[in-house]
């Protein structure tokens, strides 16, 4: 784990797209998500998943048994070299490269099982008829809205709705587990397998692994084959030529609508006196309370198979001593193909199947091309500097088709449909040109100063302000090396170091300084109307951050670590700003406002048993303040979240739930004056959380002994809140429908003087709604948990001479073994990522939002790695 670097999963199916956030959220409507670069080239990121509504994880086509370091520029000094992407940090990933002498081969296996990590427990038969009966009775007490007239007819009536409600219905009795038909074991599997060696001149790495996981959750499966080739040549004294390349093929299936009913985990919704498999038929069930999801499981499919090559040739060419020229020319080509069906059996297929296919293609051309000079001037002096210039330029195309009338559900081509209901064809791109240089200067090996400044034109900006600067300034100071410190044995090093600079961010739509129109039809004719109103004069959004810092060392380096302050001002804020439907456009992109992020970062590494038993920890910690200060306008509100002046991005704004009433049942919510009343309507809207945690952050704990190594790594989160938009019905106690409920709601209010947190239960539908956004649904999501644990032995030298290998190892991996939290729902780590085609806005705001989230798996590995 990296201090300043939070990473949310945005559930635990298989593939899912992951939320990091470096420092903070630094935009509302631009990407937030840093720049991964891969040896020097900068990734396609954006995302490519259409169909399944959540983008995927940019990095799941890699196979990161062939990454030999990961690196992450925080501050602007570091970051500021790649300028127009740095705003949100730099994650820089180095693959293995071979070295000169004999040619080592790796194989490392691993297979395991997975189980989900947490069960959320929802009423039993017995419960579930005793709590809705005592509801309907509450509802006849209340009024009786629907006109029952009595118990039994409201029980005859939710006969008819959900058969086997009254006992004796079937020939027996059913207690469905419904939950637990949404779980199932999954299983991984991994192999790879690498060769690496080289002579004097040239050098080489190489390997291949493949990947088969099957998800906790039904229907969720993800594959990956890849293969990489890194070679490096001299081809003389002076220069050298060098290829990285990465091929890969990924395939991830899961169950179509991943936000629908049809959704594995909504089958919690369906109640347990209702039999899942049919007595009459022994099919599934169609006779339900809502449609079946075990039957979109069996009769729908939702496949993504993506291709990926990434790869880039570079020479370098030493001038003089000390001068060198280096080009590298890279690419990234994804080719994905996704393809639905939905069968006739289905809610959403009936009554003859939908079929879905959609393609994407993206090809990303970069070229970096610069001067580099280094030079040591006796002992006092050294300097190196960087110039030169990088170019990038993207396209994507996509062709989408929707059908239906499939003669049975055999045939789930599109080529078998008798309509084709949808047909969509588009084609975008953009551009980057960058100049930049660089200088780093170190006096007397003690005193250190660097300079850096970018000069990038973005194709997504308009002709008046295509191009910003982005300067940056360091300085550092070893105080160790200085002659007062030299006698100060408890002192290992000690280093002070700051740093100023602007980075820049440009992660908004292609067109967005543009006037679009987009192609409209009406009774039979085709024409034009406007879309979006132009903004020439949008520019770059950017941030100036100035960090200060410590690292140090004591007791020959037995305790190390650093200490960070940071602060971070965005400007200029590229925001999407809606308009009214009367102006005849969507909305428009302007620079307006500013936001900030201030916090802290601490590292602490420790030695703390040497010798034959060891022992090492590492420990980080850091906290974020995020803040908007301006938006020049309203609130931006999205669902429960809001960005609001004074307070972090994606802040929770509802009602604030304040218990409930111990004379009535009903439920209290707070007024501004600190009293409290039952009219939800009159109760105002407050600030009652934020999805952004106080601090982050992980220990890890390493022992050796005699061959054996034992790596246990925790990780905690606090300070934030999560809206459990499925609470809203999964806790509703019958106030809005009749869905299964929580085990908690056994503890609802039923007499004058009972004191509880959950009201009372009524059906039909109470005046007092519980499924109305309000903070009773707003839950503390901190956690500690054990994030891995890893036991491995290593054969002795003298076994593995015998054996003619170079060293083997076998080990057992568990991950995610226990979460302590206060959370309510399945897993405190949700992060709500829209996907494809909505708003980039909505994913930065509508944050901390659990629907009906997939926990992360509980998965225990066991393998074997050889070195020959």
């Amino acid at each position: 784990m990296t201090s300043g670097v939070h990473v949310e999963s945005s559930s635990g199916k298989l593939g899912e797209g992951t939320k990091v956030r470096i420092r903070g959220s630094s935009s509302i409507s631009a990407d937030n998500q840093p720049l991964y670069v891969v040896d020097g080239i900068p990734l396609y990121t954006e995302n490519t998943a259409i169909l399944t509504n959540h983008p995927t994880n940019p990095m799941a086509q890699f196979n990161m048994a062939d990454v030999e370091t990961i690196q992450v520029l925080k501050d602007a000094s570091a970051a500021a070299i790649y300028g127009s992407r740095a705003a949100n940090g730099v994650i820089m990933i180095t693959t293995k490269k071979g070295k000169a002498g004999k040619t080592n081969i790796d194989l490392n296996f691993s297979q395991g099982v997975s189980t989900r990590s947490n069960v959320v427990g929802f009423l039993n038969a017995a419960e579930y008829r005793e709590l809705l009966d005592e509801a309907a009775q509450n509802g006849l007490d209340q009024g009786d809205p629907w006109g029952f007239g009595d118990l039994a007819a409201v029980q005859d009536w939710l006969n008819s709705v959900i058969p086997g409600y009254i006992e004796g219905t079937y020939d027996q009795d059913y207690d469905e587990n419904w939950e637990e038909e949404a779980f199932r074991q999954g299983s991984v599997t991994n192999l790879d397998v690498s060769a690496s060696g080289g002579n004097e001149k040239s050098s080489f790495y190489t390997g291949i692994s493949y990947l088969d996981q099957e998800g906790i959750l039904i229907n969720n499966r993800f594959r990956r084959a890849s293969a990489r080739l890194n070679l490096e040549h001299a081809a003389s004294n002076k220069l050298k030529i060098g290829v990285n390349t990465m091929f890969s093929r990924t395939r991830m299936d899961r169950m179509s609508g991943d936000n629908a009913f049809s959704t594995p985990l909504q089958l919690v919704a369906q109640v347990p006196v209702t039999p899942i498999i049919d007595p009459n038929t022994g099919e599934l069930n169609r006779n339900t309370l809502y449609p079946s999801g075990l039957i979109d499981a069996r009769d729908n499919f939702s496949k993504n198979v993506a291709y990926r090559a990434i790869g880039n040739t570079y020479f370098t060419w030493e001038i003089v001593r000390g001068l060198a020229w280096r080009t590298d020319v890279g690419f990234d080509l994804i080719t994905q193909k996704e393809d639905g069906y939905q069968g006739r059996n289905t809610s959403d297929g009936a009554p003859d199947g939908q079929g879905l296919a959609r393609n994407v293609n993206v090809l990303k051309f970069t070229t970096n091309n610069y001067l580099s000079y280094s030079k040591t001037i006796g002992s006092m002096h050294s300097i190196d500097a960087v110039a030169g210039m990088s170019f990038e330029n993207v396209e994507r195309n996509l062709q989408s088709v929707q059908a239906s009338g499939f003669p049975t559900d055999a045939f789930q081509t599109i080529a078998s449909a008798a309509n084709n209901t949808f047909y969509n064809a588009s084609e975008t791109g953009f551009a980057y040109v960058s100049y930049f240089a660089r200088a780093n200067y170190k006096l007397m090996d003690r005193y250190l100063l660097g300079a850096s400044v970018r000069h990038d034109g973005s194709s997504r900006f308009g002709i008046n302000s295509r191009y910003g600067t982005f300067p940056a300034v360091s300085a550092g100071w070893i105080m160790s090396r200085e002659s007062f410190l030299q006698n100060a044995s408890r002192i290992s090093f000690l280093k002070i170091r700051a740093s100023h600079g602007l980075t820049g961010n440009s992660g908004i739509g292609n067109f967005a300084h543009m006037g679009t129109y987009v192609g409209a039809n009406y009774a039979g004719t085709s024409g034009i109307r406007p879309w979006s109103l132009a903004s020439p004069d949008l520019k770059w959004e950017t941030t100036a951050q100035s960090d200060i810092g410590i690292d140090f060392g004591f007791f020959r380096n037995r305790i190390n670590g650093e200490i960070d302050y940071y602060y971070k001002k965005t400007t200029d804020l590229l925001l999407a700003r809606t308009l009214p439907a009367s102006s005849g456009y969507t909305g428009v992109t302007q620079n307006i406002g500013s936001l900030e992020n201030k916090g802290w970062e601490v590292v602490i590494n420790t030695s703390n048993l040497t010798g034959q038993f060891q022992w090492n920890t590492s420990f980080n910690i850091s906290g974020n303040k995020n803040k908007v200060l301006d938006i020049a306008g309203p609130d931006i509100i999205v669902g429960e979240n809001r960005v609001r002046e004074g307070q972090p991005i994606g802040v929770f704004v509802t009602r604030d739930f304040a218990g409930v009433n111990p004379d009535n049942g009903h439920a209290w919510y707070w007024m501004d004056d600190g009293t409290k009343t039952e009219d939800y309507n009159l109760a105002p809207n407050r600030v009652v959380g934020s999805p952004n945690p106080d601090f982050v952050g992980g220990m890890t704990n390493a022992f050796y002994y005699k061959g054996f190594d034992l790596n246990v790594l925790l990780s905690f989160v606090y300070g934030n809140s999560v809206y459990n938009g499925g609470g809203q019905y999964q806790s509703m106690q019958f106030s809005n429908w009749i869905d299964n409920q929580t085990k908690d709601m056994l503890n609802r209010w039923q007499k004058p003087g009972d004191v509880t947190d959950v009201p009372q239960a009524v059906f039909p539908f109470s005046d007092y709604s519980a499924t109305t956004p309000n903070s009773r649904w707003l839950s503390d999501a901190s956690y500690l948990r054990l994030k891995s644990v890893s036991l491995g032995y290593n054969l002795p030298a003298q076994v593995l001479q015998r054996m003619k290998l170079r060293s083997l190892k076998i080990y057992a991996t568990a991950t995610n073994l226990f979460t302590w939290t206060n959370y309510k729902g399945w897993d405190p780590e949700v992060n709500y990522l829209d996907g494809a085609g909505t708003s980039q806005t909505r994913d930065n705001i509508f944050q901390g939002q659990d629907f009906y989230t997939a926990p992360q798996a509980r998965t225990i590995t066991v393998g074997i790695k050889v070195g020959i």
